[in-house]
């Protein structure tokens, strides 16, 4: 399970409310798609437990639970690359999030403006 899974950051915590509706992975992670607000382009896609989600609430600055370093980032805190939440919404089932950011930069890592700009795959019979 993801460190921090439990959904406590110092003495506050996700409100349950939120938290009793999440569905997880069995290593206690939502999906987060994040989607630019005023165009409706999706960014990225990254992973969130109760204290991502709870700490990109409180502070208005999105914050992934990163499964290849095992410990959790503020997006642009190292690349300045932030995003600032507009819009936080659960999906009907619980089982994903949709953040809606205005987006400063880069959201890939790679440079690109989404994580979808360099890999467009061609759809054969497509009206």
């Amino acid at each position: 399970m993801a460190a921090g899974a439990c959904g406590t950051i110092g003495l506050m915590a996700l409100d349950p409310k939120i938290a009793d509706r999440l569905k997880r992975t069995p290593d206690g992670l939502v999906p987060a798609i994040v989607q630019q607000h005023d165009t409706g382009e999706v960014l990225m896609l990254a992973w969130m437990d109760d204290e991502a989600l709870h700490r990109t609430l409180t502070s208005g600055r999105a914050t992934y639970w990163s499964r290849s370093r095992g410990e959790y980032w503020v997006k642009g805190d190292t690349s300045g690359h932030v995003q600032w939440v507009r819009h936080v919404a659960l999906d009907c089932d619980g089982d994903t999030i949709l953040l809606k950011v205005d987006q400063v930069g880069a959201a890939c890592h790679t440079g690109d403006r989404t994580c979808f700009d360099a890999d467009v795959l061609d759809v054969i019979g497509a009206p």
